[in-house]
């Protein structure tokens, strides 16, 4: 599963790609486990200063790949035993800049991911979602203080509540990304800014992002959302949910109290 995930380490930049494109970089637990690993290589590796996070093909990610969590949900298996976690605590412990290049979908983690970025660079009419909601499921990657913390309560709850997107011209001007510039620009872009940083005081940079980010609580909040979510995730709204979306029908919740 590593070709899914593809890393190249060039002027002080590792560069992780989002290489599945037939499925708009939908996340397996497997791809999980190599983020994990490169997230902390960058993390750890002196010839690392900063961490650029694209996707290939038309979009940055289409979030968790739902087949892969219904299947190790019927297996048992809690988000917390899963890879993702692994990946979440190192975005929690990274404290290296991190670039974020996004073109086309960015839903759930897609997004969520973002919110772990020190710069972002979005498509003008990149669409970002975190429809959690919508599959009776409950955030994760800490966005429930992050986003809030970005957009303020309100345009945070409406963004959770009812999973609709917001184009990259507004994630600018709610404060979540840095540029909106035309799709064929999103990844020159970002490996011009990522260059800018690796030139800087590395050591100043990385005590800079300590100070701007409290680690340990970001990986209790993580945790806290991972019981919410397992919880969420093998309940009756949730199996509806998963039924509704592998059969292309709107869930029907109102059974569900």
């Amino acid at each position: 599963m590593t070709d899914q995930i593809q890393t190249e380490l060039a002027g002080g930049v590792l560069t992780v790609t989002l290489a599945r494109p037939e499925k708009k970089n939908a996340i397996t637990q497997a791809m999980y486990a190599v983020l994990a690993e490169a997230t902390n290589r960058a993390r750890t590796d002196d010839a690392v200063r900063v961490l650029v996070f694209k996707g290939q093909g038309d979009s940055f990610s289409a979030g968790n790949d739902i087949a892969d969590f219904i299947a190790l949900g019927s297996q048992g298996q809690q988000p917390a035993q899963m890879p993702v976690f692994d990946f979440l605590k190192a975005l929690a412990d990274l404290d290296k800049p991190a670039v974020a290049a996004v073109r086309g979908r960015a839903v759930g983690i897609g997004l969520t991911l973002l919110l772990h970025c020190d710069m972002v660079v979005v498509a003008e009419d990149a669409l970002l979602s975190v429809p959690f909601i919508n599959l009776a499921l409950a955030p994760e990657a800490a966005s429930s203080l992050l986003l809030p913390a970005v957009l303020g309560h309100q345009r945070a709850f409406e963004l959770f509540a009812l999973g609709e997107p917001i184009d990259g011209r507004t994630a600018v001007a709610w404060g979540l990304a840095n540029r909106a510039v035309p799709a064929d620009q999103v990844d020159a872009t970002a490996a011009e800014l990522a260059g800018k940083l690796a030139a800087r005081a590395p050591n100043s940079i990385r005590k800079t992002k300590r100070l701007m980010r409290d680690a340990e609580r970001l990986w209790a909040l993580m945790q806290r959302e991972g019981e919410a979510f397992g919880s969420q995730m093998s309940s009756p709204e949730a199996m509806e949910a998963f039924m509704a979306f592998s059969q292309k029908r709107a869930p029907d919740f109102s059974k569900a109290g």
